[in-house]
């Protein structure tokens, strides 16, 4: 510093002490500065004032010698001490200097630019506050300062602050927003202690409404609730605890949709804390705004769904998912299947869909999945106004949430309660949305039905709901999918083709049941047919699936379903089938489902009569499937009552080729009949007289058997046979041979006869076909 220039109206003893390097001289200059400044406050001097603060800041408090900026730092605070209550006109130049030595890299300097600071405020009070940004601004920066005593002064001027503001009504909220937005993406942990504590200030004071600002903050407290630090992680969860209880008490002025995206985010972290309270908020969020929140069900159910499958070690998570999840299910109703353009005040989205931003801001969350966190984070996430979600539309994201739906069903990986759950949303969706849902129908399909591999029990169940439901919903018929708005669902994919007329005829019958569109009946639409010829296609291809899950499959189907439509459609499927291997198979299982589940009963009890025409063309198209297999065409003519046709198929099993496979179905044909199911046919036995061809169709099975245990059970039963003159009544008079009559007149036996010759014919050909292909393989292995 010059000694030469004039530093007036400062004397050259002021100014020399002032650069002095001991403390105790510059503190006696203070005092003469304050002096010298009351009295230019006394005469009312103003422009001598200006001129001393101004020679303090640009020749001492900015000085490049630094006993010069501590004395400069200790005359401004001298200075506003002078000024008293006048010190507000003169803030600026007061603060700006003292702020500049925050960043001084001397720590002495930096302690006495707070003490400086301190005074300067504690005396002007109130009036900092138009200054209170770059206050904070230079607070926030000391708060992580290394040295102790630097931070412990910017703790007693950071607490005068605080004082000031609480007991003020005139803080200026909307003008330090930005900077509080700003400064909470900071990662150093005083920081982040010094910003909670602040915002836990604002959210006391009764005059300042903080929560019309938490869009805006919400998701740096979420990145701060994962600090290292205990301390610091507990006052955020205080924080956010109070924002929830205040957001409980006023849900009318929360601005939920804004919110939204920013939890969805939070929900999918890896850190526990996190994700339990973005999870906890998104259940409040979803219970009080409600339908506010479904163009946001997407997002939500991406977060959800995966942490349904969490175990014992996440059970908090667990639990509050589940009540998030079931909670938006509630919020999808009938009247979101109406067209968008019919709803009362919808309004499209000006900018997409609020899911696309989700999708920007989860990218950007991407980077810190390891729970480290970058302050560039904040420019990613979308800042709402409130005119924006005022014209938010509130309408059900129904293609976001397929789209969530199929993702997570398809993913192997996924755990089954997850499964079960999304399964529950799909048959939610087809019951609520059932027009809107069949749009999407040929895209969830082929899931749908891989799904029935699946190794859950409890899954396979879901998904046949599902199946079931699409099947037969009225809104699945082929003309309430031609809407001009929709895709083509029936040209999407080749394999779910609606079958040609002539390939339906035999389900077009007076027998077919539940054609009422009613949601209780059982209704057959485009997909019921789609559906069987998938459900057989994929037995065909997954053979294991056949014999492990196939009667379990076709069983609750039946239970879900019209068991009749069940069996008519499969039989008249597995008719045109060109894989008589499988045919037959499948026909075996599908008889032994029919002879012995309680869930057919009632259909037993319809064949077993065939009084009326349903039953008899049920029983028509049945044979002709069952013609497949020898022994179920025979067991089928028993359910019937068909006594006389069975004797004569058994006649024509003497043209057959008896194989092994052959003689055990027919021991397990003799085992079924010592079963419940055929307890009327045994009884029949006492009848001789008046079904004289069931004792013989059963001696014709005796002869077909071999000598064995089920040899020896037939042959125990058919000498339980009574002798029929020993039955006769004391009249003599015999009621007319019931099974000797031609049966119903709509039945041709004779044309079934044929049918099931020109059958086992086919089966013939193939088995012989493979006979050679064997043996020439075998000649060639020989050569």
């Amino acid at each position: 510093m010059n000694p030469e220039k004039d530093f007036a109206p400062l004397t050259p003893n002021i100014v020399r002490a002032l650069n002095d390097k001991l403390y105790e001289k510059r503190k006696v200059a203070a005092l003469e500065i304050e002096k010298l400044v009351r009295e230019s406050v006394a005469q009312n001097n103003a422009v001598q004032i200006k001129h001393v603060i101004q020679t303090l800041s640009q020749e001492f408090a900015l000085s490049q010698h630094p006993h010069s900026r501590k004395g400069g730092l200790i005359g401004l605070a001298a200075c506003s001490i002078a000024l008293g209550k006048d010190s507000g006109l003169y803030l600026k130049e007061l603060i700006e200097p003292v702020l500049t030595c925050f960043n001084d890299a001397d720590s002495r300097l930096r302690y006495y630019a707070c003490e400086a600071l301190y005074n300067i405020v504690k005396v002007a009070r109130g009036a900092v506050l138009p200054h209170f940004n770059v206050l904070f601004d230079g607070l926030s920066k000391l708060a992580a300062d290394p040295d102790p005593n630097v931070k412990s002064g910017s703790e007693l001027l950071d607490r005068l602050l605080k004082d000031i503001v609480t007991e003020s009504n005139k803080f200026d909220l909307v003008g330090f927003i930005p900077l509080l937005r700003e400064r909470i993406y900071s990662n150093n942990q005083y920081a982040r202690q010094f910003i909670i504590s602040w915002i836990l200030v604002l959210e006391s004071v009764p005059d300042i409404n903080l929560l019309d600002y938490l869009p805006e903050i919400l998701d740096g407290l979420f990145q701060i609730l994962g600090d290292n630090g205990k301390e610091i992680r507990k006052m955020c969860e205080v924080v956010l605890g109070e924002f929830l209880k205040e957001i409980k008490k006023n849900p009318s002025s929360v601005k939920f949709a804004e919110m939204a995206n920013i939890l969805v985010i939070h929900c999918q972290t890896t850190d526990d804390l996190i994700q339990l309270t973005a999870m906890c908020w998104m259940r409040e969020f979803i219970q009080l705004a409600g339908r506010v929140m479904l163009p946001y069900s997407s997002g939500i159910l991406t977060a959800v769904l995966p942490c349904l499958a969490y175990d014992d070690r996440k059970k908090s998570i667990k639990e509050v998912a589940n009540v998030c999840n079931q909670s938006l299910m509630k919020l999808v109703t009938p009247e979101d299947d109406e067209p968008d353009e019919m709803k009362p005040g919808v309004q499209r989205p000006v900018e997409g869909n609020p899911d696309s931003s989700l999708a920007r801001q989860e990218a950007s969350a991407t980077a810190g999945a390891d729970g480290s966190y970058d302050s560039s984070f904040s420019s990613s996430v979308s800042v709402f106004t409130p005119s924006s979600a005022e014209r938010a539309p509130m309408t059900l994201d129904l293609d976001g949430i397929v789209q969530v739906l199929n993702c997570h069903l398809s993913d192997t990986a996924i755990g089954m309660m997850t499964r079960i759950a999304v399964l529950k949303w799909l048959y939610h969706l087809y019951i609520k949305t059932p027009r809107k849902m069949f749009r999407h129908t040929d895209s969830l399909f082929p899931i749908l039905l891989q799904t029935l591999s699946d190794e859950s029990d409890e899954v396979i169940l879901k998904d046949l709901e599902v199946l079931a439901e699409i099947a037969s919903s009225p809104a699945g018929q082929t003309d309430d999918l031609g809407r001009p708005d929709g895709p083509d669902l029936r040209a999407s994919h080749s394999e779910l083709q609606v079958p040609s007329p002539s390939r339906v005829g035999l389900l077009n019958t007076p027998g077919t049941k539940g054609l009422e569109c009613s949601p209780s009946t059982p209704t057959m639409n485009s997909y019921f047919y789609k559906f069987m010829i998938n459900l057989l296609q994929r037995f065909s291809s997954e053979r294991k699936l056949l014999e492990a899950r196939g009667p379990f499959i076709i069983r609750q189907l039946c239970l879900l379903l019209n068991a009749e439509n069940i069996f008519h459609s499969m039989a008249d499927i597995l008719l045109r089938e060109e894989d008589l291997k499988f045919a037959s198979t499948m026909v075996h299982t599908l008889n032994t489902i029919l002879l012995t589940s309680t869930e057919l009963f009632q259909l037993r009890n319809q064949l077993k009569d065939l009084k009326t025409l349903e039953s008899q063309n049920l029983f028509c198209c049945l044979y002709r499937s069952w013609c497949h297999n020898p022994v179920t065409t025979v067991s089928l003519c028993f359910l019937t009552q068909n006594y006389r046709h069975a004797y004569d198929l058994i006649q024509k099993f003497g043209d057959l080729e008896v194989t092994v496979d052959f003689l055990t179905e027919v021991d397990k044909l003799v085992q079924l009949i010592e079963c419940p199911i055929f307890t009327y046919l045994r009884l029949q036995l006492l009848d001789v007289k008046n079904h004289p061809y069931l004792i013989k169709a059963l001696y014709g099975l005796l002869m077909l058997l071999p000598q064995s245990s089920a040899f020896q059970l037939l042959s125990h039963r058919l000498q339980c046979v009574p002798n029929p003159e020993l039955l006769q009544t004391q009249d003599g008079s015999q009621a007319a041979p019931q099974s000797q009559k031609a049966g119903p007149a709509s039945i041709d036996y004779a044309e079934l006869l044929q049918h099931f010759e020109k059958v086992q014919n086919q089966h013939l050909e193939v088995r012989h076909q493979r006979s050679g292909r064997g043996d020439h393989m075998d000649r060639r292995g020989v050569l």
